[in-house]
């Protein structure tokens, strides 16, 4: 599809369309989380950080992020953690970074805890369809940071792998290759954390205390576990993070190999997500589906323009479908949020 200015408002139906190509390829975005829990549609994390109604950011610590110029909590508390160490083998007090650490990580807990779906509203049905749809894919890849999908894994875990083992969960690129579904998150999550060697590792939850793990925010004197995501900024920004990863590496060098089918599930493709758009045309897959909501024609047109638009000139197969024909897309997936 490449006529920007003729578009029609037809959707397809997802489970005749797969039927007629190969997909061995999911991309997540955004709008799969809020399919089943409707707070994830927040607009910004580090907004949301300053007026938490529990111990927001106050000026002192905002005045590190433009210090840094970034909006990312693992940039400036990865950066505090090194000026800590810095000053105290300097013999200078580090009580201060120290300090603006913790502050930042209590603030980002508190947000995190405001949005996210709480383990107790999970339905069991809900996470076994997550997981039974990721198992239809070779590769799943997600830019969403929230537990749904490590719950779903960890709800069924016999056919689908984070590529993390061992006693101490962790990432090694030589153990790598696997025959189950891979699931990879190119931004991180919650429940990933950033070794002090950079390399990352999987905190060790049950499905109940894992989303309670991230809200552990030590009082020792040694700095701990500094959480891996990307949470927003502008694409450069995210890049940067994603290329200080041996894991975040990873994954986006999959995403940028991918050049087979790929369903586009719930993800808008912004200005943000430039570095993510960039693999795309990079990867070139040789068909794309992506979902839309059928919300009006003018809408339906107006995403359609969009996506034409970001793979202009790639020579992709563009299909759309309706996204409430699809698994993840089902009202019987949506948990009402409590007031």
């Amino acid at each position: 599809m490449t006529d920007f200015q003729d578009v029609d408002a037809q959707l397809e139906d997802w489970n005749a369309l797969r039927t007629s190509a190969s997909f061995s390829g999911l991309l997540l975005g955004n709008g799969a989380s809020r399919a089943v829990w409707d707070d994830f549609g927040y607009d910004s994390l580090f907004e949301n950080a300053r007026t938490v109604e529990e111990k927001p950011l106050s000026q002192s610590e905002l005045s590190v992020f433009d210090a840094l110029q970034t909006r990312s909590f693992e940039q400036v508390l990865s950066a505090l953690k090194i000026t800590s160490r810095v000053n105290k083998a300097l013999a200078v007090s580090s009580a201060a970074p120290r300090n603006r650490y913790y502050a930042i990580k209590e603030a980002l807990i508190n947000t995190v805890h405001a949005v996210h779906i709480p383990w107790r509203l999970v339905v069991p049905s809900t996470l076994a369809t997550i997981n039974q749809e990721m198992g239809r894919y070779r590769t799943v890849f997600t830019t969403n940071y929230d537990l749904l999908g490590n719950w779903a894994l960890q709800h069924q875990p016999e056919a689908i792998t984070d590529l993390f083992h061992g006693d101490e969960p962790s990432f090694d690129l030589s153990a790598s290759a696997t025959d189950k579904t891979r699931l990879l998150y190119l931004h991180g999550g919650l429940h990933l954390v950033r070794n002090q060697d950079g390399t990352a590792r999987k905190l060790k939850s049950t499905e109940g205390t894992l989303l309670g793990s991230f809200a552990i925010n030590n009082t020792i004197k040694t700095l701990d576990d500094v959480p891996l995501f990307v949470n927003e900024g502008p694409a450069q920004d995210k890049l940067k993070t994603i290329r200080s990863s041996d894991y975040l590496s990873f994954c986006y060098d999959q995403l940028l190999g991918h050049g087979e089918g790929l369903c586009i599930f719930g993800h808008a493709l912004g200005e943000q997500d430039n570095h993510i758009i960039h693999a795309l045309r990079q990867a070139k897959p040789k068909v794309v589906a992506v979902s839309i909501k059928p919300r009006s024609k003018a809408f339906v047109q107006h995403q359609k323009r969009h996506y034409a638009k970001v793979f202009e000139g790639t020579g992709v197969e563009l299909r759309f479908f309706d996204s409430k024909t699809h698994a993840l897309g089902s009202s019987k997936l949506t948990v009402p949020v409590e007031v």
